[in-house]
């Protein structure tokens, strides 16, 4: 059997180009050129590299047949295939290639038909362009003649060299000088398993578009592709091995894995993890917002009233956000869904802060934070987070799950008790019952004035979960001098029903006077007599959010 480790291959002598992509090709193809390397070329890149002066043999002269059928048969020839497929150190394959008369191919630079920006044009997809495009014309973007042109390539890559991507033109070049002509081999070990790499993502958001054509929401297989962005010092704990990867054709919009860095130390797992949170939480929000996130947790989210939305409602928001919880904000990770301005700027750095993340921030904020030279300030350029993936992934030991991105919210409320809650009740319960999405189960929240005043978390027992968010509200209450925690008068979200009525009772203790919740327990007779009993007004939603 021919031993297939890499080995140097041969002085590159004949490159074949095809790309969509022609970001630095008329540099790469003129340093080819002086390496006295013979180019083949197709259509637009051919006529593309002419123009730049650079001399070219059409594919069709080389195989001495034409292209057909509008270019859809233009390389998937024999004498193209044969010439890269054929193994340099195997008499067999050197047979072949001298009796039809083959000559080699030694590198192949080839990218592929746009199919992620032609479905992006269609009417409905997200960040779609204007003009749209039809079914017809995605399925012409599905490139054949690439893929098979890139895996032969990257399948011998033991004697040929395989570039896919613009951003490594400059390292073959490069390599190329430094080697009299040759690809070494680490090299083009690389940019096979790159090439590899492309080719699996294309076909993956091939399979996921064509998948949803024929109406199918979870498709047969499903390939989750990313591109690397960077490694990430290390994971949730040092002994962790980390790395971001961003979506295969970023949109730039709306998230915190695009966001500009304006300064600050390194981004950590946990820091975009924490981001993350903060940034899906202050984004549920049409009016301007503040979130302070811990361990992925609210620690405090407030908003301003609709009827004042000015963004200098945004300091109090963060005052009241930050009077939930301040020992748990120390540290924590502050989001805003307006522009920061220097007086926020100023109140933010007060205690220390590990990230702060919003849309825009002017000159006077950016030169407040840039006195903390370790936070880490992000800007999103968007006001809205939902415009990435629709799905959520999360892995098993040997498999993982799917799942829809949780934007729901009731359209409806029932109200079940003798007493109907009032208008200033029913916006803070709307406003608790938000911020419960984005709480770990089991979720309690307090909130009054549009604050949250008591938050519990992650807690294995509901009823728990609503005493700690009431020991938290006594803690801050005492920490702010009032004579009252701010549980008193307020509403109540809980995520989930209540399976007794002892966690209602817990907050009816707390001094809660309106509650919202899904519904739905077999006891919510009980329930219901609790809060009647109490005299409080209680809703359900049935709808529920878990937060794992």
């Amino acid at each position: 059997m021919t031993d297939q480790i890499a080995v140097d291959p041969a002085v590159v002598s004949r490159a074949l180009i095809s790309v969509s992509n022609k970001d630095g090709l008329a540099e790469l193809a003129a340093a080819l050129s002086a390496f006295d390397i013979e180019i083949l070329s197709t259509g637009g890149s051919a006529a593309f590299l002419r123009q730049a002066g650079v001399e070219v043999i059409d594919v069709s002269e080389h195989t001495g047949f034409p292209e057909i059928m509008g270019g859809r048969v233009k390389t998937l020839h024999p004498k193209i295939h044969g010439g890269i497929l054929g193994r340099r150190n195997e008499p067999g394959d050197r047979a072949a290639m001298e009796e039809h008369t083959i000559p080699p191919i030694d590198l192949v630079v080839v990218n592929l038909y746009p199919f992620a920006e032609t479905i992006a044009k269609q009417p409905g997809a997200k960040n779609s362009g204007t003009g749209g495009t039809d079914f017809d014309e995605a399925i012409e973007n599905i490139d054949i003649g690439g893929p098979a042109l890139i895996r032969a390539a990257a399948k011998n890559h033991a004697h040929v060299g395989v570039v896919t991507d613009p951003a490594d033109y400059q390292e073959v070049i490069a390599a190329l000088s430094a080697h009299g002509g040759n690809l070494p081999a680490a090299l083009t070990r690389r940019l096979a398993a790159k090439a590899f790499g492309h080719t699996a993502a294309y076909d993956g958001l091939i399979n996921e578009w064509l998948s949803a054509q024929a109406g199918l929401d979870f498709p047969h297989r499903m390939t989750i592709a990313g591109t690397l962005s960077r490694e990430l010092r290390y994971g949730e704990n040092p002994h962790q091995r980390a790395a971001l990867y961003l979506p295969v054709s970023p949109n730039g919009q709306g998230g915190v894995a695009q966001a500009q860095q304006v300064q600050g130390k390194e981004l950590s797992y946990n820091n975009l993890n924490d981001a993350d949170a903060a940034w899906a939480l202050v984004c549920e929000f049409e009016a301007p917002a503040v979130a302070i996130i811990k361990h992925a947790n609210p620690c405090g989210v407030a908003r301003v009233p609709d009827a004042d939305k000015a963004e200098a409602g945004l300091m109090k928001a963060y005052e009241a956000a930050l009077a939930c919880d301040p020992v748990s904000a120390f540290g924590g990770v502050v989001a805003v869904n307006r522009v920061l301005d220097e007086e926020l700027a100023q109140a933010i750095t007060a205690i220390f802060t590990e990230v702060v993340i919003a849309p825009a921030a002017d000159d006077a904020a950016i030169a407040v934070f840039a006195a903390k030279k370790n936070l880490r300030l992000l800007l999103t350029g968007a006001t809205e987070v939902n415009q990435g993936p629709a799905r959520r992934v999360s892995q098993l030991a040997d498999g993982f799950l799917v799942q829809d991105f949780d934007d729901g919210m009731p359209a409806e409320l029932q109200v079940v008790s003798d007493r109907s809650p009032s208008s200033v009740e029913l916006a803070d319960m709307d406003f608790a019952f938000r911020v419960a999405k984005h709480v770990k189960s089991n979720a309690i929240v307090y909130a009054k004035n549009l604050a949250t005043v008591g938050i519990g978390a992650g807690q294995m027992s509901r009823v728990d979960s609503a005493r700690i968010a009431a020991t938290k509200a006594i803690d801050a209450a005492e920490k702010a001098g009032s004579e009252q925690p701010g549980t008193v008068g307020s509403a109540v979200a809980s995520d989930a029903f209540f399976p007794f009525a002892d966690g209602l009772t817990a907050a009816i203790e707390a001094g809660a006077v309106a509650v919202i919740q899904p519904g739905g327990s077999v006891r919510d007779n009980e329930v219901i007599a609790a809060a009647n009993d109490a005299g409080i007004a209680m809703v359900f939603t049935g709808m529920r959010h878990f937060r794992h």
